[in-house]
């Protein structure tokens, strides 16, 4: 099927949209991993070479990212790597904290024994991955316990919220060491233990905490 044509119904081939998906995927991986930077350009020709696809996903990916906060079309510059100025920058991550922090006292409220066991598989399989000092497949491993963790908040309103808040503060998120990684991975562990307690107080203190401290590195060094 020819890339970039569309069916009989006028709906897109799914051949072309796993492929556009994919491209997504890639890009935003490579954006929230530090691979590119804030300010970066992102030339389509130069990323369809490097991806060994046409212009037509690139292009839509792009697009998708700068829904998504990820990425500015800028006029007669093209695409490029979004960067927050230091006081929106601040302002994303006390909000994502204070919204996490609340989800986390809902889960210590609510988690189930059963999504206790999901959560401990995520967190598994992320630690086998650092201590193996493997990086791919970590930020969706970290997605996955964080969307677990809203389930278990069962706030159906908070989760979409908080969706919302981490596409649009994903860059802030960017691990800087193998250091970062391990430590991003022991809160992880320790706000699950909080949940599982019952300790609601202690729950969001540590997942408020999680939120800052992951996004010093931006903070610190970026967003000055």
């Amino acid at each position: 099927m020819v890339r970039g044509a569309t069916g009989a119904n006028g709906r897109e081939p799914i051949m072309h949209q796993q492929l556009s998906d994919l491209v997504i995927a890639r890009l935003r991986e490579s954006i929230t991993s530090g691979a590119y930077r804030p300010g970066d350009r992102l030339v389509e020709g130069r990323i369809a070479q490097e991806l060994d696809v046409s212009r037509v996903p690139v292009r839509e990916a792009l697009r998708a990212l700068a829904v998504e906060g990820l990425v500015e079309v800028r006029p007669r510059h093209g695409a490029v790597v979004a960067s927050f100025d230091p006081a929106s920058a601040r302002e994303l991550v006390q909000i994502r904290a204070t919204l996490e922090g609340l989800n986390a006292r809902l889960a210590a409220e609510h988690c189930t024994p059963e999504l206790v066991k999901r959560i401990e598989k995520v967190l598994q399989a992320g630690n086998a991955k650092v201590v193996a000092g493997e990086t791919s497949g970590l930020l969706e491993l970290n997605a996955q316990f964080h969307d677990l963790l809203y389930a278990a908040g069962a706030n159906a309103m908070l989760a979409e919220l908080m969706r919302s808040m981490r596409d649009r503060s994903r860059m802030l998120f960017v691990n800087a060491s193998d250091e970062e990684v391990r430590v991003t991975w022991e809160e992880h562990a320790a706000i699950l233990r909080a949940v599982q307690s019952g300790d609601a107080a202690f729950a969001a203190l540590l997942a408020e905490r999680h939120v800052t401290r992951a996004a010093q590195y931006y903070l610190d060094n970026i967003a000055r």
